[in-house]
């Protein structure tokens, strides 16, 4: 799992987050890197995003992250 965000007028990505050297089933990796890129966001003093799943559909593991990220502080 993968989660960035990026600046769209600039092109940049300003902080990313992935499960590659996580360890546990799929779901908790999904709610640790929502956890991570809320963490990011704050760091980066970003408070709004705008979620684009990327075709997938808002269920399961997408919707894990999500969550992770609202009750991190990311509004979207």
């Amino acid at each position: 799992m993968f989660a960035q965000l990026i600046d769209d007028r600039s092109g940049q990505t300003l902080a990313a987050a992935s499960s590659l050297k996580l360890t546990g089933s799929v779901g908790e990796k999904a709610q640790t890197v929502g956890e991570e890129i809320a963490k990011k966001a704050a760091a980066a003093k970003i408070t709004a995003v705008v979620f684009d799943r990327g075709g997938f559909r808002y269920q399961g593991n997408v919707k894990k992250l999500a969550e992770a990220a609202r009750q991190g502080g990311l509004k979207f």
